[in-house]
């Protein structure tokens, strides 16, 4: 009996936040190109970091999930994104459907992110951090990845590509900066 409470209250807590997800996001499309960096990002006051996307009340910024420091390498091919020196990991401080939000010093660099496990049955037509392994099959490896969705049998989706051309810009700035500061596998 307790199981089924159990499972019904969780039930419901993954539905509301489902639904709250939703409205975020569909609030934070705009639709509209993201603006190009005019900053060069070697310069040292310039600094990546990853920020929870909070309630209108509540900036970003002042969520800071980690920073540039804690990277420890993004791999081109695979996507995964490689953490060293986190204290607490992040799927313990990120509950799933979560926002993200990727910044270069005071710039967006990605908006409107999700954080999703394996197991979400909710399609994502925009940029993801995804813990677990999306590759032909899916693979719980304790390891966080970037995909341009979720799932990725939706890759090809117009959409997809639309929000994957909005963004290359930010995605080269991204690239570069990782690669500037030695934490890019190619």
């Amino acid at each position: 009996m307790k199981k089924v409470f159990e499972t019904r209250v969780w039930t419901m807590v993954i539905a509301m936040t489902s639904v709250l997800m939703s409205v975020t996001a569909c609030s934070l499309d705009s639709g509209e190109p993201e603006k190009p960096f005019t900053t060069d990002p070697v310069e040292g006051a310039t600094k990546l970091y990853v920020c929870g996307i909070g309630s209108p009340e509540t900036k970003a910024a002042d969520n800071i999930l980690f920073t540039e420091h804690e990277i420890e390498w993004f791999d081109v091919n695979t996507r995964e994104l490689c953490f060293s020196g986190m204290e607490t990991p992040l799927k313990e401080r990120l509950s799933l459907l979560s926002g993200v939000e990727f910044r270069l010093g005071d710039s967006v660099l990605f908006t409107g992110s999700t954080f999703v496990g394996l197991e979400c049955s909710q399609v994502f037509d925009d940029l993801v951090l995804c813990y677990g392994k999306m590759d032909g099959e899916v693979v719980d490896d304790g390891k966080y990845y970037l995909y341009d969705c979720y799932p990725l049998q939706y890759i090809e989706d117009e959409r997809v590509q639309a929000n994957r051309t909005r963004r290359a810009s930010q995605w080269e700035t991204f690239l570069n900066y990782l690669e500037k500061a030695g934490k890019l596998k190619k």
